[in-house]
């Protein structure tokens, strides 16, 4: 009787542990599956978290902002897309090396300059252009007229290079007096860093178009 018992117990647990291991194995396969499952499922998620909120910060220029620094991003950008306009002018008709380098170094510039303030305004949910006239109280000073674009356009050689260093540096002081208002009365630390950048380049630029100027 007591080795029938003994046999039926080991009977037991050698079923008991069968049964326990195989509960383990199907709790692992799961904990595994299930394990598979959230790493495909979130990590697409994760990081478009981690990458949107920056994202979102640098097109909208963090921290806060006022009409100020709106007015600034809508006004400049034509006013910065005319420069780009009379430089590209300057491709097979500037004749002087300091005029071409000049030129070259208005497209490095202003170019990264507006992708920055579009990326500005759509940040601050604002349209690009808000239909500032040139003759308002805050119109973009400095901008040509066609009939100045279209002289331009007709000049050559030094006759060019003293045309593009008169109108250039017209349209540089508009910009100038645009950003010293927007240093003045603008809110965001970004889009008052990008008008100290343009009152700084833009005058210099100013002061090496006068030099041309007395030579030619």
């Amino acid at each position: 009787m007591r080795a029938f018992t003994n046999r039926t117990a080991r009977k037991f647990a050698l079923v008991g542990a069968v049964a326990a291991t195989g509960l383990l194995l199907s709790a692992c396969g799961t904990d595994d599956a299930m394990s598979g499952m959230d790493h495909s499922g979130t990590s697409a998620p994760a990081t478009a978290t981690a990458t949107t909120p920056g994202a979102a910060a640098e097109a909208a220029a963090p921290g806060a902002f006022n009409d100020a620094d709106v007015m600034f991003a809508q006004m400049m950008i034509p006013h910065h897309e005319q420069a780009l306009e009379m430089a590209k002018l300057a491709d097979g008709r500037a004749e002087d090396a300091e005029v071409k380098e000049l030129v070259a170094a208005v497209e490095r510039a202003q170019d990264p300059e507006i992708a920055k303030m579009r990326a500005w305004l759509k940040g601050w949910g604002k349209p690009e252009s808000a239909g500032h006239g040139s003759g308002s109280g805050h119109g973009m000073s400095g901008m040509m007229s066609e009939q100045d674009m279209k002289d331009l356009a007709a000049a050559q050689g030094k006759d060019f290079d003293r045309t593009f260093a008169e109108l250039m540096i017209a349209h540089h002081d508009g910009a100038v007096a645009m950003a010293k208002d927007e240093q003045k009365n603008g809110r965001n630390a970004t889009a008052k860093k990008l008008a100290d950048d343009v009152v700084r380049t833009q005058s210099e630029e100013i002061a090496a178009l006068r030099k041309i100027l007395d030579r030619l």
